[in-house]
């Protein structure tokens, strides 16, 4: 039996490394690489929004000699490092592992006879005796001794019948050996004079570090929502929206959360005079950051501030406020989707809206409550100065760029551009359908179908005209690809990557921006939202030259109807996280009716009553239910009778008259 010892080289643990590292570094180098496959390459062009897409990607990537790397890039480079290291180690190590073969020490083949055996060994002993060999600087005593030693064994093991035993059974001259095996750990762990150290890390490891770990873990889990923001960030909005909520009363929400969310920020008060200055410009904003009990938080006032100093766009000269405001603004959408959840778990229509369209507004540095006007002033290189000049006072954004062209502004090639790529959504189309079924039953699985296209200003959508064969071939393919949308599974109808909207025009936020659309089916009589609303993105543009005239995007909700029948006049609304001011809304009706009866189900007078003779109408009556006598069948024989006579006779004299 083999005996079992340490293997005090410690090779086994470099494997052991090697193979640990490559479980856990490839896969997560593989999903890092993988997350920037679907890249955004087109958008707005104009020169505002393609500086700011540059200014971030620089802010997000850093530069040359200070990349800005994340945490989980220096962890996987370090990985990398130590697997290198570990390689390089692995292939410095000599591994004998090779099958004991007495036939390839002495180099005969194995059909050689023990004659020849005999003689060749002779031959060998006579080169390689250590009496004949000198040693040299590369070949040692020790290596020329153990070369002719394992001449010698492999000559015995092919000549001697014990030592041929030995090879045969365990694959060694010598009989059973003991079985070297590696525990995976370096040999210095294990020696007497490092035991203190090693118990020591072994305590500081499993007694501090591990516990220290799961609770930092555990008890930040309970900190955090699922939506990933602070818990008592969740509470301050379930307790600060009401079912009438005003956008104060959303942005007070907002700077609340702030208080959690906006860690304390080193050197803070080398800008306190800055931030003094622009709080005298915001009256409102000291009213917004005070806590239950009337005290002025700072986070909240800071944040406010550089929130407000945004939607009004003052500019910030401290560098340290600038990116201050920026972590601010790019923190703002996490936490009104948390407050978006709050407000659409009540079914409040109001406050859900008004959530949705301050996106709009902080994406577009725009006041919540400026004038319908200001809205023009989305266009690149327009502000309320501008369109103060112009006569007549544009409404429309075409009227600006019209009004810009007469002048013959530089500026008109911006706004062509911003406009080309403009999201203003149209609703083609909105309905309610049941999969089979041309009316809607009570409690029955109902889909609230919209299509959408983008259709900037000055675009034309007549669509080309077609002959009546064209016509009927187009209709018949658009409804079976209806037909086949409805019952997938999908939210959303699959189109060509080519169709992507791309970047939004955004210049004054800080990040680049993909155009996001809200779809919000609600009861505006009732204030409410009748299903949660659905997130869209990718609306294609109006093509007046599609082929097949869809030139649009279908989407759907799914949700149960009401219990009973009705006829519910609904709203649904379009909002858009991006632009302000394009969000169209459709009145919809759903007629709730009872199902049809069955027209082959047989009413109550046509079921006749069993005759008495009969088992049934035995059965009928013990039961005391009305059976029919042999009197009433054969009046009704007779009865029968007498009016086919009367019919045969009254047609008799009817032709006899004529």
């Amino acid at each position: 039996m083999a005996a079992y010892e340490y293997d005090e080289t410690g090779d086994m643990a470099t494997y052991f490394l090697i193979t640990f590292l490559a479980l856990i570094l490839v896969p997560f180098t593989v999903s890092s690489l993988g997350g920037k496959t679907d890249k955004i390459t087109h958008g707005c062009d104009c020169e505002a929004c393609v500086e700011q897409r540059s200014r971030s990607k620089k802010l997000d990537g850093g530069s040359l000699l200070a990349p800005k790397l994340s945490r989980k890039t220096y962890l996987l480079v370090a990985g990398w490092i130590v697997f290198g290291l570990a390689c390089w180690r692995a292939s410095k190590l000599k591994v004998n592992s090779k099958v004991y073969d007495p036939f390839e020490i002495l180099g005969i083949n194995s059909s050689a006879s023990e004659k020849e055996i005999k003689s060749h060994y002779k031959k060998l002993s006579r080169q390689f005796h250590p009496d004949k060999v000198k040693a040299t600087a590369e070949l040692t005593i020790e290596a020329i001794q153990e070369r002719f030693v394992s001449i010698t064994k492999a000559y015995k093991s092919l000549t001697d019948e014990t030592i041929r035993k030995n090879w045969l059974e365990w694959n060694n001259p010598d009989g059973p050996q003991t079985t070297s095996m590696g525990i995976a750990l370096p040999p210095w762990i294990v020696e007497s004079r490092n035991n203190v150290w090693v118990l020591g890390v072994y305590g500081i490891l499993f007694g501090g570090a591990l516990p220290l770990l799961v609770g930092r873990w555990w008890f930040g889990n309970r900190q955090k929502t699922k939506d990933g923001i602070n818990a008592k960030s969740a509470a301050a909005f379930f307790k600060s929206i009401s079912e009438d909520g005003s956008t104060e009363e959303v942005v007070s929400a907002l700077g609340k959360a702030f208080e959690w969310e906006l860690p304390a920020t080193k050197g803070a008060h080398s800008d306190a005079a800055e931030l003094d200055d622009l709080d005298k410009s915001y009256v409102e904003v000291k009213k917004l950051a005070r806590d239950a009990q009337g005290q002025l938080h700072e986070s909240r006032r800071r944040a406010l501030i550089l929130i407000y100093a945004h939607l009004t766009r003052t500019e910030i000269k401290s560098a340290r406020l600038q990116h201050e405001q920026r972590e601010v603004l790019l923190q703002t959408p996490l936490l009104l989707n948390a407050l978006l959840n709050v407000a659409t778990a009540r079914n409040w229509l109001t406050p859900t809206l008004g959530i949705m369209r301050l996106s709009s507004y902080l994406a577009q540095a725009l006041p919540p409550n400026a004038p319908p006007r200001v809205r023009l002033t989305q266009l690149p290189a327009v502000s309320k100065a501008d369109l103060d000049s112009i006569t007549p006072r544009p409404r429309e954004m075409t009227e600006v760029l019209n009004a810009l062209e007469e002048k013959g502004d530089a500026r008109v090639g911006q706004v062509r551009k911003a406009l080309e790529k403009w999201g203003r959504i149209e609703i083609v189309d909105a309905a309610f359908k049941v999969i089979g079924e041309r009316i809607v039953t009570p409690s029955s699985i109902i889909f609230l179908v919209v299509k959408l296209r983008i259709v900037p200003p000055g675009t034309n959508t007549e669509t080309k005209d077609l002959s009546v064969d064209e016509t009927k071939r187009v209709t018949v393919a658009n409804e079976k690809k209806d037909e086949e949308f409805l019952l997938s599974k999908a939210d959303a109808e699959e189109l060509p990557r080519t169709k992507s909207s791309g970047w939004a025009h955004a210049p004054r936020w800080p990040a680049s921006r993909k155009p996001t659309w809200w779809i919000v089916l609600g009861d505006a009589k009732q204030n409410k939202i009748v299903v949660p609303p659905i997130r869209i993105t990718d609306v294609p543009y109006a093509d007046a030259d599609a082929e097949d005239g869809r030139d649009y995007r279908t989407y759907k909700i799914q949700f149960q109807g009401p219990p009973s029948t009705g006829v519910f006049t609904w709203k649904v609304y379009v909002v858009s996280d991006t632009y302000v001011a394009e969000d169209p809304s459709r009145d919809v009706t759903l007629k709730i009716e009872d199902p049809p009866a069955l027209d082959n189900e047989p009413s109550e007078d046509e079921i006749s009553e069993p005759d008495e003779d009969t088992l049934a109408g035995q059965m009928a009556a013990m039961r005391g239910d009305k059976v029919k006598t042999h009197d009433e069948s054969d009046e009704s024989d007779e009865s029968g009778t007498d009016e086919d006579e009367e019919g045969d006779s009254d047609s008799s004299s009817d032709s006899d008259s004529d």
